[in-house]
């Protein structure tokens, strides 16, 4: 939208209809993580269950080593400080 175009003008950006490549996006050595919120074809969204307990999937990859890594973590939010109104995370 043309705000996105103002704000990436003030930046720097010259031509705003270039499409990056891989390598010009992401220059020597590069770690990537994602964690999924909503389920996709790569990841897991969050699964929320019972006594406010979660659960995430998440993957990094290093492109040093070409290591790829996925893994699920559990979350007791009880034991969380709590960032929403309410306290509560369900």
């Amino acid at each position: 939208n043309d705000e996105e175009r103002r704000r990436a003008s003030k930046m720097g950006l010259i031509d705003l209809d270039r499409v990056f490549k891989r390598d010009e996006l992401a220059k020597g050595p590069v770690m990537f993580c994602a964690t999924g919120v909503t389920d996709g074809s790569l990841l897991k969204g969050v699964r929320y269950l019972p006594g406010n307990k979660i659960i995430t999937q998440s993957m990094v990859m290093r492109s040093e080593t070409g290591t790829i890594r996925t893994m699920f973590s559990h979350h007791d939010m009880n034991k969380k400080p709590s960032t929403m109104s309410g306290g509560t995370w369900k």
